[in-house]
């Protein structure tokens, strides 16, 4: 995908569409930067493992003990946390292995008396793995790549500029409550069989003490991704404690925006110290982000914005409202949520945000209709698809352990998708307004 990014970009130079400076500025997106200072942290978070402390940190806390349902709903907890400050794929592969480090000890061959859980509750930690790292990806920005695709589409073509506070406003309760359900009924359904795992504390504390004390690395990672969190958020503490008017309240707005944070806190990591005498990350460990994504989002933004530059978004709009004609934001944010989440379920997330969100600003502006909400529904949306192996990458990561029928992941994610969609729903239609 990322080659046909670059393909298209290429063709539209070829075509003579626009020039390359055009056709290639959109490779240099302010949000590109905010993918790279993102990806930057998340891969100093992996490589010194703060990932796994903090999953056996809280797995080892006494309110978790060995109960099963405490445990799955803590490890999911845990993984929706990551996922909102990592991509989505990169959390499911760090948490994938810590739940089947837990599996093989419940199903170690060589114990006497079999296993110690159901199968079943097996099959829940897994999809509680994939489920909570989409989940908990759609809670904030920088939690899954179609999100700041969404919003750079909602900003170029849509003129809106939806900030980083503004999203987690509507992003974060759709998360929990999308969360709460998702622990509830994988917790009905995939039940363990035994009230408490025979030996589960004494496996949690153990995986913890093998982490042993904070290193320095671990440390330093904690300062970067502390200050851009901080950089992140100051905009809407210094509006609600000082004012709007206020001039440090200005100066972040202006010259911190959330690209620039995230590079400030990329940055840290390079100066900070690390294990051995090293600083926290080098050059060569920072350069295996995934470039791929980064590609892709500019060749796709690169698209949207020809598309609405030509006439081609308006063309489209104009001929989808004929067809199916929509009655006011509230059915058209219906439509896009919908469209978007079944788009998600037979191609890549990151392909349908790129396909479904510009179209869907297309048709909120030929049937005159604000686009905020349609967009961000359809943005949200790209973020579901549960049901197939190939929906998601996380789908796919948990599928290859072979231990999740495919009728089951299929049926679980089905309930999640309905369910989703309904709460992005009702997310967006219910708080945009708010924090607008």
């Amino acid at each position: 995908m990322p080659l046909t990014a670059l393909i298209g970009a290429s063709g539209c130079v070829l075509l003579q569409i626009g020039s390359a400076k055009d056709v290639f500025a959109s490779f240099a997106d302010p949000l590109i930067f905010l993918f790279i200072g993102a990806f930057i942290l998340a891969r100093a978070i992996f490589l010194h493992r703060l990932d796994r402390r903090l999953a056996f940190f809280i797995l080892s806390l006494p309110w978790v003990g060995a109960r099963p349902a405490r445990v799955l709903i803590s490890f999911g907890a845990v993984t929706a946390f990551i996922s909102a400050w990592i991509a989505n794929a990169a959390t499911t592969a760090m948490m994938y292995a810590i739940a089947m480090s837990i599996i093989n000890y419940l199903f170690d061959p060589r114990r006497e008396g079999g296993p110690l859980v159901s199968r079943s509750y097996a099959t829940g930690l897994l999809l509680m793995t994939t489920f909570a790292a989409s989940v908990g990806g759609l809670a904030t920005p920088i939690g899954a790549a179609p999100n700041l695709i969404g919003l750079a589409y909602i900003q170029r073509l849509a003129g809106e500029d939806f900030t980083f506070q503004q999203w987690c406003c509507v992003g974060v309760p759709a998360s929990v409550a999308l969360f709460l359900y998702l622990a509830i009924y994988l917790t009905l359904l995939c039940r363990s069989g035994v009230r408490e795992i025979p030996g589960g504390r004494e496996l949690f504390r153990a995986e913890r003490e093998k982490l042993g004390p904070w290193t320095w690395g671990q440390r330093s990672t904690l300062v970067a991704c502390g200050v851009t969190i901080s950089l992140w958020l100051a905009p809407a503490v210094l509006a609600l404690t000082l004012g709007k008017a206020a001039p440090l309240y200005q100066f972040f707005e202006d010259s911190v925006p959330e690209p620039v944070a995230a590079l400030i806190g990329a940055t840290l990591l390079f100066l900070l110290p690390g294990d051995g005498g090293e600083r926290s990350i080098d050059w060569e460990e920072a350069a295996k982000i995934d470039w791929g994504i980064i590609l892709l989002f500019g060749g796709g933004l690169s698209l949207g914005v020809l598309s609405a530059q030509t006439g081609l978004a308006d063309a489209l709009g104009r001929g989808l409202n004929a067809a199916i004609p929509t009655h006011g934001t509230l059915g058209l944010l219906a439509l896009a949520t919908l469209t978007a989440a079944l788009v998600s379920e037979v191609t890549s997330n990151t392909a349908s945000a790129n396909m479904v969100i510009p179209v869907v600003i297309g048709v909120a502006q030929a049937a005159g209709i604000d686009p905020l909400e349609p967009a961000l529904g359809a943005t949200l949306g790209t973020g579901l698809g549960f049901m197939l192996p190939v929906s998601t990458p996380c789908n796919a990561i948990v599928y290859s352990s072979g231990r999740i029928p495919l009728r089951k992941m299929m049926a679980y994610g089905l309930l999640l998708d309905v369910v989703g969609v309904l709460v992005i729903i009702a997310a967006v239609h219910g708080l945009v307004p708010l924090v607008r």
